[in-house]
């Protein structure tokens, strides 16, 4: 989870946005943003596809499998 967590930060700070922008794009409350980042909890596959598919990195990027 703490991979994911890092990532997630890391593509989205990249992007200069906001936890708040980012939860409109993909329709979760910024409360589920917050609880990724920290490694709370982790995103439902469809949630880590959409993750990955607007930020133009892998699904295995975002969890470690890949560099």
């Amino acid at each position: 989870m703490e991979v994911f967590a890092e990532r997630l930060k890391e593509v989205r700070n990249e992007r200069k946005m906001s936890a708040f922008a980012l939860s409109k794009v993909l329709g979760v409350s910024h409360s589920t943003i917050i609880r990724w980042e920290s490694g709370t909890i982790l995103p439902s596959i469809e949630h880590l596809y959409n993750i990955a598919k607007y930020f133009g990195v892998t699904a295995d990027y975002l969890i470690g499998l890949e560099d």
